[in-house]
């Protein structure tokens, strides 16, 4: 996230000076220099204390990843593998061809998109695109981090949430003359898990996020004993009702962010 963090910084100010560089012109470069550098603006923006960013910000140095320079800071090219979106563009490129589908289904969008255009502008218009992403991704993460304490447990649950909704699909298809469930009905089925009593096991979830399973065992104890996720029958981890419901908010801002997101998106492909 600090690393991100910094990244961030370096695409706002190619924006603020109207410099745009395309996905290969961005990865070309064998490093990045972030003129003022602030421990201070570091923990205000990733919502985390001094001491934890001041450890970090030594680690990285450590591994070489960033070198400081008084106030200056490099990022190394080693850092790109950290971010370097190579599946998040595609996967991006995919939603919001998604949303453009149903947009242009209510007559709220009249230019019809493919997919693999959506894809080309952004690698094209790198540096604009991706800034947009993380003001996206950011705050989402933080959101997360800040109700489960770590990241680690947002993706266990994460990976169980996407589970249910595989396993309820068919509960949220709706005939073509009807409008598409709303976002509470949605999370009630889901909650309800319609359908389908099928969990998923530690091991699965070792093998989709590469955590090892001794540490998604201990820390799925954590989000039961939070009331985050629940045990059925075949020891297989399910969403639990209680605090699902704690999450709606965060869940109702970042769709928010995410909005914003889609909509420079979708105005730089209609405009370009």
């Amino acid at each position: 996230m600090i690393v991100i963090s910094l990244v961030e910084k370096t695409l706002q100010a190619y924006d603020q000076m109207d410099i745009h560089y395309s996905y290969d012109e961005y990865y070309s470069k064998s490093y990045l220099q972030i003129e003022k550098f602030s421990i201070t603006e570091l923990c205000d923006k990733l919502d985390l204390p001094k001491e934890t960013i001041r450890r970090k910000v030594l680690e990285l140095e450590k591994d070489g990843v960033i070198t400081r320079n008084k106030k200056k800071i490099i990022i190394d090219r080693k850092a790109f593998g950290f971010v370097k979106p190579e599946n998040q563009i595609k996967i991006s490129s995919k939603y919001i061809y998604s949303v453009s589908q149903i947009l242009i289904n209510n007559k709220a969008l009249s230019k019809k998109i493919e997919k693999k255009t959506i894809e080309n502008l952004i690698k094209k218009k790198f540096t604009l695109c991706w800034r947009w992403f993380y003001r996206m991704q950011i705050p989402l993460v933080i959101g997360y981090h800040k109700f489960m304490n770590d990241l680690t447990s947002f993706h266990i649950w994460g990976t169980v949430a996407m589970n249910q909704v595989l396993n309820v699909q068919k509960h949220l298809e709706t005939p073509q003359d009807k409008p598409p469930l709303d976002h509470f009905t949605t999370s009630d089925i889901l909650l309800k898990n319609l359908g389908s009593n099928a969990g998923i096991s530690a091991m699965s979830i070792s093998d989709m996020t590469k955590i090892p399973r001794a540490t998604i065992i201990r820390k799925s104890k954590n989000l039961i004993k939070e009331d985050l996720l629940k045990m059925n029958e075949k020891k297989q981890f399910i969403l639990s009702t209680m605090n699902f419901r704690k999450i709606l908010p965060y869940q109702t801002e970042i769709f928010k962010f995410k909005a914003k997101f889609i909509r420079k998106i979708l105005n730089l492909l209609v405009i370009s």
